[in-house]
């Protein structure tokens, strides 16, 4: 997506800023224009300012002006999202798979277009009064995070086999034991394993980098890879996680190696992914006496109500509490047999 082509230079302006300035990554601020131009796509087939021929995705927004923006309502804004709601396709590659989006995905587009306002009126001033500033964003429902139990783990783990054992193994390690993100562990290079296997350099969302340290389990998954893989890799190739073509692993690729080895340690595919593994760790983490503002550290998460779902996830304290009630031992007396009254029916 090259985004400098397709966006009005007032929407372009936005998304360097974002790229430059609030070092947000080039998938980020991908998203933000994706996002941005749906709005306006829909804003200008509303207000019968496109092709009535043309379908939504197949309107141009490159003539966006401020003369467009600034006119944009609260009212622009509902309806928007009730189209979203109930008329948007939910997989633009797939128009079968049913209409109205979830409200994650609402609230995601919302936050690109109360950034892009923010922008427009604290930052360059071009609009003197932000007419999104009131507006909330769809509630999202609070669902726990799937992970694996230990047992699983260890049987995730066990069903590594086969030509790249080593590396498979080693990247299953690192996720399971610190709970990176699937685009930290591709981006991993060979120099990012620190003093001898005590850490691993991490770069995270906004470029923000941290130091993750390796339990001996991990330290000798790595090692062991790396034995290997110097003895196939070329020298100059500086991606720690490398295909069978020598080059760094995608994103695509370790979701299907992720896939692979839990079907093959009979857990369900479906239900689990490379994102559940961070899950995991980060459950098993917090089980085991790790507090949640060390968590957030070694998460790499920016507010720390991101990690507190993780404390809803350990039920052993939850099941103390409720062994501590005070009613926890509480039985119903047997009922009382009703008293003779002496009389015979007749």
């Amino acid at each position: 997506m090259d985004y400098r082509r397709e966006a009005p230079d007032i929407i372009k302006q936005f998304l360097t800023y974002h790229e430059t300035i609030c070092g947000h990554s080039k998938k980020t601020v991908d998203e933000y224009f994706l996002d941005l131009r749906t709005f306006f796509r829909f804003l200008k087939q509303s207000r019968g300012l496109a092709d009535k021929s043309a379908q939504l995705d197949e309107i141009d927004i490159t003539d966006v002006e401020l003369s467009l923006v600034s006119s944009v309502t609260l009212s622009d804004i509902y309806e928007y999202l009730a189209f979203l709601a109930r008329d948007r396709v939910k997989s633009h590659n797939s128009p079968e798979s049913g209409k109205g989006l979830e409200a994650s995905s609402r609230a995601r587009k919302i936050a690109a277009i109360k950034s892009f306002y923010k922008y427009l009126t604290s930052k360059v001033h071009l609009l003197e009064e932000n007419p999104v500033a009131d507006l909330d964003s769809p509630r999202i429902p609070k669902t726990l995070p799937h992970y694996l139990s230990l047992d699983e783990s260890r049987a995730l783990l066990n069903a590594v086999d086969g030509k790249n054992k080593e590396r498979d193994f080693a990247i299953l390690m690192v996720f399971l034991s610190c709970g990176v993100r699937i685009s930290e562990l591709v981006g991993l290079d060979i120099t990012d394993i620190g003093n001898n296997f005590e850490y691993i350099r991490v770069t995270g969302k906004g470029n923000k980098e941290r130091i993750l340290y390796l339990n001996d389990a991990c330290a000798d998954a790595l090692r062991d890879y790396i034995a290997v893989r110097a003895g196939t890799v070329p020298a100059s190739m500086k991606a720690l996680f490398v295909s069978r073509l020598h080059k760094r692993m995608s994103t695509d690729a370790v979701h299907n190696l992720v896939k692979k080895y839990l079907a093959a340690a009979g857990l369900d595919s479906t239900k689990y992914s490379a994102h559940k593994l961070r899950h995991t760790a980060a459950t098993l983490m917090l089980q085991n006496g790790v507090d949640v503002r060390t968590l957030q550290e070694l998460l790499g998460h920016e507010h720390l109500n991101t990690t507190q779902i993780y404390t809803h996830t350990d039920n052993a304290e939850m099941r103390t509490a409720a062994r501590a009630n005070p009613l926890s031992s509480f039985k119903k007396a047997p009922a009382k047999k009703p008293e003779a009254d002496g009389s015979e029916e007749k």
